[in-house]
């Protein structure tokens, strides 16, 4: 009987023990599911945020003109063009005579008939042109007084002076007389000034 009795106690002990640890379990279970209850009902009550939409950038607005603008000072000055002049080309020389001085037989000389006359002239060659012997020297007015009407033209280089010499013979008869001359360039064109004599012929 006291052997019997003290199995059941042990097993009655044992027994009490799992019930023991049975309880502890359940009590720790009904613990978590009201701890997670408790979580999933606080994130319920939690105020909601809204997220904000995406919105792409938007490109900046052109850049707008001042209104006014301040001119950009020149960093250098610009020369002036030079100007170029057209240089006269060298072409046909020209002719001319300048009369100047009568070296014998001043104008108004009285001279007996038939006497000679010995006449020169101091002329300037005034023109470009060189005198050469296809240059001539012409009766163009008056008395020939004795003269060939075409004499040579003393040869004379541009802007030199020369002296121009014709032999005369005077009229027979009495009275004033007078002869004119002008050169005459190889293509027989006349050019510069005339130059004369002028004598009184008396017995």
């Amino acid at each position: 009987m006291m052997l019997a009795e003290l199995k059941k106690c042990k097993i009655n002990g044992h027994g009490n023990v799992s019930i023991f640890l049975m309880t502890k379990q359940r009590l720790f279970l009904n613990c978590y599911m009201i701890l997670l209850t408790s979580i999933f009902s606080l994130q319920a009550c939690a105020p909601q945020t809204t997220s904000t939409p995406f919105r792409p950038p938007t490109s900046a607005p052109p850049a707008q003109p001042l209104s006014t603008t301040t001119p950009i000072p020149a960093l250098f000055t610009p020369l002036p063009t030079p100007t170029l002049t057209a240089t006269a080309t060298a072409g046909p020389c020209s002719d001319n005579l300048s009369f100047i001085d009568d070296v014998t037989v001043e104008d108004g000389t009285s001279f007996l008939p038939g006497a000679s006359i010995d006449k020169q002239w101091l002329i300037q060659n005034s023109g470009t042109c060189n005198w050469d012997a296809t240059y001539r020297l012409k009766w163009v007015g008056g008395n020939t007084l004795g003269a060939v009407e075409e004499q040579s033209l003393y040869p004379a280089r541009a802007g030199t002076q020369a002296t121009l010499r014709i032999l005369f013979i005077a009229p027979a008869e009495s009275g004033s007389y007078e002869s004119a001359w002008q050169a005459v360039d190889p293509n027989g064109n006349f050019f510069g000034d005339l130059i004369f004599i002028k004598i009184v012929v008396s017995p």
